[in-house]
């Protein structure tokens, strides 16, 4: 497995619910965040998906709350990717409170390699494959 990526998150007024701390709708949010940031610096940004014609697209999030999230937290997300199929990937997130290291929440989030024209599923591109390093995981030929 490839290093995990990291990306700093700054817990704002914005994201601190009534009960005051971080809404469940802002780790949802953060996810994609640190996702798009981990394409974004592989060389994949919205425009080199659009010049492929296809996208991720969020299908599935599993997500475990541990600790609150306060307004004022910084958060060191972690982001990677153990499993890859021909038309979907399993993207694993941590996020880590950086004062003291205690672990916030962690997910596992479903993603579909989407055709931007018809909108159905199609296998990931060999591009895109390349950028994250994913040549040697293993696909087992369905369109999944």
């Amino acid at each position: 497995m490839r290093e995990a990526f990291r990306h700093e998150i700054a817990v704002g007024d914005a994201d601190i619910d009534f009960l005051g701390h971080a809404s469940n709708l802002s780790f949802v949010r953060w996810i994609q965040e640190t996702a798009l940031a981990h394409s974004a610096s592989v060389g994949l940004d919205i425009d080199a998906y659009r010049r492929l014609g296809s996208i991720f697209i969020i299908v599935r999030h599993e997500i475990d709350y541990l600790r609150p999230a306060m307004g004022g937290d910084t958060i060191d997300a972690r982001t990677w990717v153990p499993s890859v199929l021909s038309a979907k990937c399993f993207r694993h997130t941590e996020f880590v409170r950086k004062t003291d290291g205690q672990m916030l929440a962690k997910g596992i989030t479903t993603w579909a390699f989407m055709d931007l024209e018809t909108g159905r599923p199609r296998r990931i591109a060999a591009e895109v494959r390349a950028a994250f390093g994913w040549e040697d995981h293993q696909s087992n030929g369905a369109t999944q």
